[in-house]
C-alpha cells in the first residue's frame, strides 16, 4: 500500500523518492482517493509482494474467475477513506507486461530528461494511468463525471463537456445522463482532510504558464515533465537557469513579464513561479508544506490573465486549462475559485481599466460603503477597484476636473502636452502599461540619445559628457557608502554632502575639470534636482532615493503620445464622482465616518479613503476628528513637497530637426551654476515628426525665479535660450505657449515628494498606515517602492481598494 512515508515532498518543488524494495503497483478500477504527483487519485496503489524460491508469479493471462476469487487475498488499502480492494500491477498499463514495461521506460526516459523530481512508478500512475475527471458544463448540472481510459483531456473538451456526450460517434442510451448521481468520492475531495492525505501534488499538463516557464524545471513549477514541450537535457536548463532573458510569446504584450526568469531579481510586480510570497503564504498556510498545488494554480491564472487582460478572468475561463490526472482535478478546481478571489482582491488580475457586468467579489464583500476624497489617479484606481468589487463607491474632488497632478493640455495644435505627468519611467510590468494594453493605446519608446547643447550653438563632445556622468555618479556612489553607518539624526542635505565629496575628490586626486566639464557636471546636478523635485539643500543626503532598495520597473521609459488622461478618463467612467466638493472635516469618532465639504454638505460612509496631496495634509486643509496620530503627522511633515513647472510652445516649424536628427529630447547645458535648472531638458512633443511643440522643465532653484514672472515673460526666456542652442538658423517666434503653475493650484500646491533632511522612507509607509480602520490614505506620498509617479499613486489605491476589501 501506498502511504504518505512512501513519498517526501519539500517546498522547492524538487523532489525525492524514497527506495523501494518491491514492485508497486496501483488499482485500475479507481476507487481509492489516493492522491500523486500532487493530486488526489482515485486509483489505489499496492505493492505486489516477490513469491517465495520455488513458486512462479501469476501470470497476466489468469482467467477473470481466478482474478475475482484472489480479490479476496487482498487487505483493503490503508489510506484514510480509501474503499478500493483490487490491485492491478502498473504494468497493465498495455495489454502485456513487456509492453507495459515500455511505456513506463519510455514516460521514465522524457521524465528524467525535463525534470527535476524522481521518476517513481507512483508519479507514472499519477502522470499516466490514472482517469480524469471532468465537471459537466449545464448550468443546472455541475456533476463530476469519470472519464474512460482512452479518453483524453483537453481544455477544449473540459469547457464544453456534458454529461453523456458522445465520443468516437458510439451513441449514449437510456434517460438523461445528468440525472444520474455524481460518484460519492467526489464529495470527499472537499474535506480538510483530503489534501492533507495527498502523496504527490498535483502537476498540470498544457498549462497557459508553460511558455512562459520554459527556463524552469517543470516539475519545480507545478507542470508535468511529461507534458512540457521542451526538449531541454539537465545540462540545458541549468544553462538556461544562469540567464535571464525572459521568453519570447507571440502575441503577448513585450512589457508583461509577471515571472522571474532563474536568477533573475529586481523586476516590480514580479513573482517567482517556484515560491510563494508572505501575503500568499499568509492567505493560504495550509499550501505551507507543500506549495505545488497552489504555484499551479497561481502560475496558470497570472499567465491567462496576461494572454487575455483585456477581458475578466473567471474560474469558467481557468478551470478547463486544469489539465491532470486523478480525482485531484476536483480539488484543484475547488481551490482554483479560492485563489482567483485572493489574486482579483490584491489587484494582480482582473484590474486596470476592464469594465464588468458582474461584481469581481462575492456578496459577502458588497457590505461596504465608501467615500474616496479626491479624483487623482489614486483616487481613481482605488474607487474602480471597490466599485469592480461590488461595494458602494461616492468619489468627492475639490476641483472641477478629474486628475490631479495628470492634466494634459491639447491647445498647442491639438499635441497632447502633459502640464503635469506623462512620461512612463519603465514600462515592464508597469499597471500604466497594462492600461494601455486594455485600450489599445500607444506608448511611444523615448531612444537613450540626449546630445548636449552649449549656449553659442556648439555640441558637447560626448565624451566629455560620458566622463562627467561617471563623476557625477561616482560621487553620489561615495554618499551612498557615507551613509551606510549613519542613523537618521546624523543626516546632512544632498547638495551639501555631494559639495563636500567632490571638493575632497579634487584635492585628493589632483584632477582639474574644464570650464565645460564643470558645466556639463551642472548640467547633471540639475537633472538630479528634477528627478527631487527641488533644490539639493532641502533633500535627504541618506534617503533621497530610498525607493532604489526596492525592486523599481524596468524596461522602456515612454511617452504617452495621449497623455495620462486617456487612461483616467477610462477609469473614471461609470464612478459617482462629485466635482467642486472639497473636503473641510473628516470625524472618525463613531461607527460611521462623517465627511463635511467646505458649503457644508455632509456624507456618511463605513470607510473612507484620503487621496489629497501631501502639502494639503502638511496644511491640515482637511481637519479630523480626533486629530489624526502623532506619529502620522510626525510622518507627514517629514518629507517635502517637491515642485517643476513645464513651459510648452508651438513653433510654425521644426527649425531643431536638422540639428537633433530624431531625437526625442535634448540637453541645455547651464551657462554658469545660477542658470542650473532653468529649461534644462527639451523634449519633442509630436514623435512623428509632424507638428512644432517643445517643452520644457524649469527645477531647482530657477522655479522661485520664475514664481513672480508672467507667462509670456518665461516663454520669452525659454525661446532666448533656444536661439542660443540653435545660432546658426532661424529660431522663429512661438505661435502658442503655456506656462504651468502648480505653485498656485489651490488643490496640488505640489509635484511630487521628496525625504526631507532628517527624514527616512519609512514615512511613506507610515502615511499609509489606516487609522482604526475607518480611514484610510493613497497617492503617490504613501507608497514607499515607487513615489513621485503616477504608477506609485495608482498602486497605491489598488492596495487600499484590496485592504478595505479585506476588512
Amino acid at each position: 500500500m501506498l502511504t504518505d512515508a512512501d513519498y517526501t515532498v519539500n517546498a522547492s518543488g524538487a523532489r525525492r523518492a524514497k527506495k523501494r524494495t518491491a514492485m508497486e503497483s496501483s488499482s485500475g478500477d479507481g476507487q481509492s482517493s489516493l492522491r500523486s504527483s500532487g493530486r488526489q487519485v482515485n486509483v489505489r496503489m499496492k505493492r505486489c509482494n516477490n513469491p517465495p524460491p520455488g513458486q512462479t508469479k501469476r501470470k497476466a493471462t489468469d482467467t477473470e474467475e481466478e482474478e475475482d476469487q484472489s480479490e479476496k487475498k487482498y487487505r483493503k488499502c490503508e489510506k484514510a477513506g480509501c474503499s478500493a480492494t483490487y490491485p492491478v500491477c502498473f504494468a497493465s498499463a498495455s495489454e502485456s507486461h513487456k509492453d507495459g514495461y515500455e511505456t513506463y521506460a519510455s514516460w521514465k526516459r522524457v521524465w528524467t530528461g525535463n525534470g527535476k523530481s524522481e521518476p517513481s512508478l507512483k508519479a507514472f500512475m499519477a502522470d499516466q494511468q490514472l482517469p480524469y475527471w471532468v465537471q459537466c458544463t449545464k448550468p443546472d448540472c455541475g456533476k463530476w463525471r469519470q472519464l474512460t481510459k482512452e479518453i483524453q483531456l483537453t481544455a477544449s473538451l473540459a469547457a464544453t463537456y456534458r454529461c453523456g456526450m458522445k465520443f468516437n460517434n458510439v451513441k449514449t442510451e437510456g434517460p438523461d445522463q445528468c440525472s444520474l448521481p455524481e460518484d460519492l468520492r467526489v464529495a470527499e475531495v472537499i474535506d480538510s482532510w483530503w489534501h492533507s492525505m495527498l502523496i504527490l501534488p498535483p502537476l498540470f499538463k498544457d498549462s497557459p504558464a508553460n511558455p512562459f516557464l520554459t527556463a524552469y524545471y517543470p516539475d519545480c513549477v507545478g507542470m508535468s515533465p511529461s507534458g512540457s514541450t521542451s526538449n531541454h537535457s539537465h545540462a540545458e536548463l541549468r544553462a538556461e537557469h544562469c540567464r535571464a532573458i525572459p521568453p519570447q510569446i507571440p502575441g503577448l504584450c513585450p512589457y508583461f513579464q509577471p515571472f522571474y526568469q532563474p536568477n533573475e531579481c529586481g523586476k516590480a510586480l514580479c513573482v517567482r513561479p517556484d515560491m510563494m510570497e508572505l501575503d500568499e503564504l499568509y492567505e493560504f498556510p495550509e499550501f505551507s508544506r507543500d506549495p505545488t498545488m497552489y504555484l499551479a494554480l497561481r502560475n496558470l491564472i497570472l499567465a491567462s490573465w496576461h494572454r487575455g487582460c483585456k477581458e475578466v478572468l473567471t474560474p469558467q475561463n481557468c478551470a478547463p486549462h486544469i489539465i491532470v490526472r486523478g480525482l485531484v482535478r476536483v480539488r484543484c478546481v475547488q481551490e482554483m475559485d479560492r485563489v482567483l478571489l485572493f489574486m482579483t482582491r490584491k489587484g494582480l488580475i482582473n484590474t486596470g481599466v476592464l469594465s464588468v457586468k458582474q461584481p469581481l467579489l462575492p456578496e459577502r464583500y458588497h457590505n461596504k460603503n465608501v467615500i474616496v476624497i479626491g479624483a487623482g489617479a489614486s483616487g481613481l484606481a482605488a474607487a474602480r477597484q471597490l466599485q469592480n468589487f461590488g461595494m458602494q463607491v461616492v468619489m468627492l474632488e475639490a476641483s472641477e476636473r478629474i486628475g490631479g497632478r495628470v492634466w494634459d493640455d491639447t491647445s498647442l495644435g491639438g499635441v497632447t502636452v502633459g502640464r503635469g505627468a506623462q512620461i512612463v519611467n519603465g514600462c515592464v510590468n508597469n499597471p500604466i502599461a497594462l492600461m494601455s494594453e486594455q485600450l489599445s493605446i500607444n506608448m511611444h519608446k523615448l531612444g537613450e540619445r540626449c546630445d548636449l547643447f552649449q549656449e553659442g550653438g556648439s555640441a558637447t563632445d560626448p565624451a566629455i559628457d560620458k566622463r562627467m556622468d561617471f563623476h557625477f555618479n561616482a560621487i553620489l556612489d561615495v554618499v551612498s557608502e557615507w551613509r551606510k553607518d549613519k542613523s537618521q539624526n546624523q543626516d546632512t542635505p544632498l547638495g551639501e554632502k555631494i559639495q563636500e565629496v567632490y571638493k575632497t575628490f579634487l584635492q585628493e586626486s589632483g584632477v582639474q575639470f574644464s570650464q565645460l566639464e564643470e558645466k556639463v557636471l551642472q548640467f547633471h546636478l540639475s537633472n538630479l534636482e528634477y528627478a527631487c523635485g527641488s533644490t539639493l539643500d532641502q533633500v535627504s543626503a541618506r534617503s533621497w532615493d530610498h525607493n532604489e532598495f526596492f525592486a523599481q520597473f524596468s524596461g522602456d521609459h515612454t511617452l504617452l503620445t495621449e497623455g495620462y488622461s486617456s487612461v483616467l478618463n477610462k477609469l473614471a467612467e461609470g464612478l459617482d464622482i462629485r466635482i467642486k466638493s472639497p473636503v473641510q472635516a473628516i470625524d472618525y469618532s463613531g461607527d460611521i465616518v462623517k465627511v463635511t465639504s467646505s458649503n457644508g454638505t455632509q456624507w456618511t460612509a463605513q470607510k473612507v479613503l484620503v487621496t489629497v496631496p501631501l502639502t494639503l495634509l502638511q496644511k491640515n486643509i482637511i481637519q479630523f476628528n480626533p486629530p489624526l496620530p502623532e506619529r502620522k503627522l510626525k510622518a507627514i511633515h517629514s518629507l517635502g513637497a517637491g515642485l517643476i513647472e513645464k513651459v510648452a510652445l508651438q513653433f510654425p516649424f521644426r527649425f531643431w530637426d536638422g540639428k537633433i536628427q530624431g531625437a526625442d529630447y535634448f540637453g541645455h547645458i547651464p551657462p554658469s551654476p545660477d542658470k542650473r535648472g532653468m529649461f534644462g531638458v527639451f523634449y519633442d512633443m509630436d514623435p512623428q515628426g509632424k507638428r512644432s511643440v517643445l517643452m520644457s522643465v524649469i527645477s531647482g532653484e530657477a522655479v522661485p525665479s520664475i514664481r513672480d514672472m508672467e507667462d509670456k515673460d518665461v516663454a520669452d526666456q525659454c525661446v532666448k535660450v533656444l536661439r542660443e542652442l540653435f545660432k546658426e538658423q532661424e529660431v522663429p517666434d512661438p505661435v502658442n505657449y503655456f506656462v504651468t503653475r502648480w505653485s498656485r493650484d489651490m488643490w496640488s500646491q505640489m509635484s511630487y515628494s521628496f525625504v526631507k533632511t532628517g527624514g527616512s522612507g519609512e514615512a511613506y509607509d507610515i502615511i499609509a498606515e489606516d487609522v482604526q480602520g475607518k480611514v484610510f490614505f493613497a497617492g503617490e506620498a504613501t507608497n514607499r517602492h515607487f513615489p513621485q509617479t503616477v504608477t506609485g499613486a495608482y498602486l497605491s489605491g489598488v492596495r487600499e481598494a484590496s485592504k478595505i476589501a479585506a476588512l
